[in-house]
């Protein structure tokens, strides 16, 4: 066999290596929520492919014991909290950013990326004590507070790159006919800006919906998320049906993955890599 060949049988082994673990991990992880999915449904379930039977008075279950209609209007209000914020923050520090160079410029960016690098408990328990020394721990705004640490540096992160996209010489024009920076952001900057903000905003809605360390240590009894009552569901104290709580677990799944499909619907992930390629 020629050196060629040789080169081209080993592509195909290697390609067909990583088409089968992908293969074998996608199977596993659907595999893990069929289970799931399936056990919600299940009347009884012991040592046989499916269930005795098929019932779904465990969603009604899970909806009146782990009082649903409550954790999911906290966690959308947690989570609109934080879009908002965030967006109405990181936008404005996004132009900073990229308009401006001033020496330490890469050291402030290095700590815009620390949070979204470092592990959230590590900085987590920190945030937690202090929020809970004055007294903010535990309410619906230590959560939105704590979600934000994150998310803010997400949204100038993503920012950055397409506010460097636009002319500096159509703000310019705008300058000279008299536009003070509020006109200029709320008439060319936002409306121009609008599919990077609306991408951002999506996926920090996407991240705060699943983000259980911050949500876990400043949540109290009336303020915890989707994520963080079936936490407390799974492995607080009490007997509770097996079924129950994967109920739970797949309304939970449900809320992430209609987000997820509408964040996708807008946003172009390859777009927006591209467009941090082509800033850097």
């Amino acid at each position: 066999m020629t050196r060629h060949g040789l080169r081209d049988l080993r592509a195909r082994v290697w390609g067909t290596a990583i088409w089968a673990v992908m293969g074998f991990m996608l199977l596993n992880i659907f595999a893990l929520i069929a289970a799931v999915a399936v056990n919600s449904l299940g009347t009884r379930w012991f040592g046989t492919w499916f269930p005795a039977g098929l019932t779904t008075r465990w969603y009604s279950g899970a909806w009146e014991e782990f009082a649903l209609p409550d954790v999911l209007l906290t966690t959308m209000q947690v989570v609109f909290a934080v879009v908002l914020i965030s967006a109405c923050i990181g936008v404005p520090a996004a132009y900073a950013l990229a308009r401006s160079n001033f020496p330490g410029k890469s050291v402030v960016v290095l700590l815009f990326l620390l949070p979204l690098i470092v592990p959230s408990i590590t900085y987590g328990i920190p945030l937690a004590t202090v929020l809970y020394q004055t007294g903010l721990g535990g309410t619906l705004w230590g959560v939105i507070l704590a979600n934000l640490v994150p998310s803010v540096p997400f949204v100038i992160l993503t920012m950055t790159p397409f506010i460097e996209q636009l002319d500096p010489r159509l703000e310019a024009a705008a300058r000279v006919f008299g536009a003070r920076t509020p006109s200029l952001f709320r008439h060319i900057l936002v409306p121009m800006l609008a599919p990077g903000i609306l991408a951002a905003s999506l996926l920090v809605l996407v991240r705060t919906i699943g983000m259980f360390e911050l949500s876990f240590l400043t949540a109290g009894p009336d303020s915890q998320t989707l994520v963080v009552a079936l936490y407390y569901a799974a492995f607080a104290p009490g007997i509770r049906a097996g079924q129950s709580v994967d109920a739970m677990a797949v309304v939970y799944m449900a809320v992430t993955l209609f987000w997820l499909v509408v964040a996708l619907r807008f946003i172009d992930p390859t777009a927006i890599v591209g467009r941090g390629r082509a800033a850097g």
